[in-house]
C-alpha cells in the first residue's frame, strides 16, 4: 500500500466512524511523517503553528486539513499550483504564507477563512482575486506583489480592516472606486504597474502613511490627494507627471516625496508649505528653476536635483542647514552662488556633469564634507581653500582641465578615493605624499611626464591608474607599494628601457627592478 493509500484509508475510517479529534490526529501524525519529523508534528500540535515552507510541495498535504487547531500556516516557497476547497476547514487560521509558489488562482472558498488576519501572496502568477476575498472582513495586511492581477474586484472595499495592502509589479491598469472604503489603510503599494489614473475616492484614505506609486503611467494625480493628511511617505517615481496639484501643499505632514524619471518643468511655489519634508528627490525631469519658497523647506536632509536643466541656484537654498546631501549632476550650472557655504551639515555634494568653470570660495565652509562631486566640469584650477575640506572621504575631479594641483590638497588626511583623470595635469605636488590614507588614485589621460618621488608615502594604496600619461620612467619609490599588491595601470606611456617588459611579467619582477635602482644609487 502506497502513502497515499494509507493516507486515504485514514481520512475514510475517520469519516465512517467518527473519531474523536485526538484520535484522528495520530494518525494523521503517521501518516505525514514524511512530511515533517515527529518532533516537529508534535510541535505543530501544541503550538498551532505550522512551517512547510521551502518543501517542493506540488500539492497541500490533505492530512493539513485535519489540523483544524492551526492558527499560523506557512507555504512560502513551495511549488502549489492550486488550493484545495477543503483548506476551509482551518477555520482558526489567523495567518496564511503562499508567497513564492505557482498559483494563477485562488479557490472560492477562502473566503470562508473568515479568522485570517495576514495574507500573502507574493510572487505568484495570480491573475484576479475572487469576489469571495471581500469575506476576509478580518484581513489586515493583504500582499500581492509580482503577480499578474489586472483587476481588483470591488469587493476588494470590504476589508475594512486592512492596514496594509500591497500590489507592486502586478498589471493594474484602474483602481476600482471601493478602494476609498479601506479607511484604516496604513500603507498602499502600487510600484511596477500600469495605472493612468487614481480614482478620486483615494483621497478618503485619510489614515494612509505611506503610498508608492513607482513605475506606472499617472500624468497627474486628483485633487482629492490633498485629503491624505496623514502621509509620511509618497513615491511617484517614473510616471509621466507635467505638475503637481496646488493640493499637494495639504500633505504638511510629508517626509518623503518621491518624484525621479517624471515631466515637472517647474515645481509649484506651494511646495514651500511641505515643511516636515526630509527627503525630496526630483532627479531626471525638466526643471528649469527652483522656486524661491524652497528655503521653507527647512527639515531636508536630502535634496535630489540631478538631470534637470537647472542653469543656476536660488540664494535662498542657503535655507536649508540641515540639508546632509544634495544632489546636482547633470544640470547645466555655470556658477554656485557663494551661499553654497552656509550649507554647513552638508556629507555629500555631487555637481558632475555641469558647466562649473570655478568653485565660490565659501566651498571652504563644507567642513562637514565626505564626498565632492566635479567630474564632467570645466575646472581649470583648484583653490587653495579646498585644503579645508578635512572630513573629506571621495573627491572626484574626472574630466575637467586642470593644469595642476594645490599643495594644500595634502591637508585632505582623510582622504580614501581621489581621482583625476582626463585632465591636464603635467606633474603631481610632492605634497601628495601626506595623503597617508588614500586607497586610489585615479590620474588616467593626464599630461604627466613624471611622478614626485614623495609618491612612495601612500602606504595605504591600494589601486593607482596612470595610463595615457607621457610617463618615460617610475621612481624607485613605488617599489614597495608595488611588490604589497598595487593595482597598477601604465597602458599607453613611452616608458623606456625594460619597464614595460618587467611589468609584463608581473609586480615582483618589476618591484625587484626598481629595487636594484635605489642599490645602484646608494652604492
Amino acid at each position: 500500500m502506497t502513502n497515499r493509500d494509507k493516507k486515504d484509508n485514514i481520512r475514510g475510517r475517520m469519516a465512517y466512524a467518527g473519531e474523536p479529534f485526538n484520535v484522528a490526529r495520530r494518525k494523521v501524525e503517521e501518516a505525514a511523517a514524511h512530511l515533517v519529523s515527529k518532533a516537529e508534528f508534535h510541535e505543530v500540535m501544541r503550538t498551532g503553528r505550522c512551517d512547510l515552507s521551502n518543501r517542493e510541495l506540488a500539492a497541500l498535504p490533505p492530512e493539513i486539513t485535519a489540523l483544524t487547531n492551526l492558527w499560523e500556516l506557512r507555504l512560502d516557497g513551495n511549488q502549489l499550483t492550486a488550493l484545495p476547497p477543503e483548506i476551509t476547514a482551518l477555520t482558526n487560521l489567523w495567518e496564511l504564507r503562499l508567497d513564492g509558489n505557482q498559483l494563477t488562482a485562488l479557490p472560492p472558498e477562502i473566503g470562508q477563512l473568515t479568522n485570517l488576519g495576514t495574507l500573502t501572496l507574493d510572487g505568484n502568477q495570480l491573475t484576479a482575486l475572487p469576489p469571495e476575498i471581500g469575506q476576509l472582513t478580518n484581513l489586515g495586511t493583504l500582499t500581492l506583489d509580482g503577480n499578474q492581477v489586472t483587476v481588483l474586484p470591488a469587493e476588494i472595499g470590504q476589508l475594512t480592516n486592512l492596514r496594509q495592502l500591497r500590489l507592486d509589479g502586478n498589471q493594474l491598469t484602474a483602481l476600482p472606486a471601493e478602494i476609498g472604503k479601506l479607511t484604516n489603510l496604513r500603507e498602499l503599494g502600487l510600484d511596477g504597474n500600469q495605472l493612468a489614473a487614481l480614482p478620486p475616492e483615494i483621497g478618503q484614505l485619510t489614515n494612509l502613511r505611506r503610498m508608492r506609486l513607482d513605475g506606472n503611467l499617472l500624468s497627474a494625480l486628483p485633487t482629492q490627494i490633498g485629503q491624505l493628511t496623514n502621509l509620511r511617505d509618497l513615491t511617484l517615481r517614473h510616471n509621466q507627471l507635467s505638475a503637481l496639484p496646488a493640493e499637494i501643499a495639504q500633505l504638511t505632514n510629508l517626509q518623503e516625496l518621491g518624484l525621479d524619471g517624471n515631466l515637472l518643468s517647474a515645481l509649484p511655489a506651494h511646495i514651500g508649505q511641505l515643511t516636515n519634508l526630509r527627503d525630496l528627490t526630483l532627479h531626471h525631469n525638466q526643471l528649469t528653476a527652483l522656486p524661491t519658497e524652497i528655503a521653507r523647506l527647512v527639515n531636508l536632509r536630502e535634496l535630489g536635483l540631478g538631470g534637470n536643466l537647472l542653469s543656476e541656484l536660488p540664494p535662498e537654498i542657503a535655507e536649508l542647514t540641515n540639508l546632509g546631501r544634495l544632489r546636482l549632476d547633470g544640470n547645466r550650472l555655470t556658477a554656485l552662488p557663494p551661499e553654497i557655504g552656509q550649507l554647513t551639515n552638508l556629507r555629500q555634494l555631487t555637481l558632475g556633469g555641469n558647466q562649473l568653470t570655478a568653485l565660490p570660495p565659501e566651498i571652504a565652509e563644507l567642513t562637514n564634507l565626505a564626498r565632492l562631486g566635479l567630474d564632467g566640469n570645466r575646472l581649470g584650477a583648484l583653490l587653495d581653500q579646498v585644503g579645508q575640506l578635512r572630513n573629506l572621504r571621495d573627491l572626484m575631479l574626472r574630466y575637467n582641465q586642470l593644469t595642476a594641483l594645490p599643495a594644500e590638497i595634502a591637508n585632505l588626511n582623510k582622504l580614501l578615493d581621489l581621482r583625476l583623470d582626463g585632465n591636464q595635469l603635467t606633474s603631481l605636488p610632492p605634497e601628495i605624499g601626506r595623503l597617508t590614507n588614500l586607497r586610489t588614485l585615479g590620474l588616467n589621460h593626464n599630461r604627466l611626464t613624471a611622478l614626485p618621488p614623495e609618491i612612495g608615502q601612500l602606504a595605504n594604496l591600494r589601486g593607482l591608474g596612470l595610463d595615457g600619461n607621457r610617463l618615460t620612467a617610475l621612481p624607485r619609490e613605488l617599489a614597495d607599494l608595488i611588490s604589497g599588491g598595487l593595482k597598477l595601470g601604465l597602458a599607453g606611456n613611452p616608458l623606456q628601457g625594460v619597464i614595460l617588459q618587467l611589468y609584463g611579467q608581473g609586480p615582483q619582477a618589476l618591484a625587484s627592478y626598481l629595487r636594484s635602482l635605489e642599490r645602484a644609487q646608494s652604492s
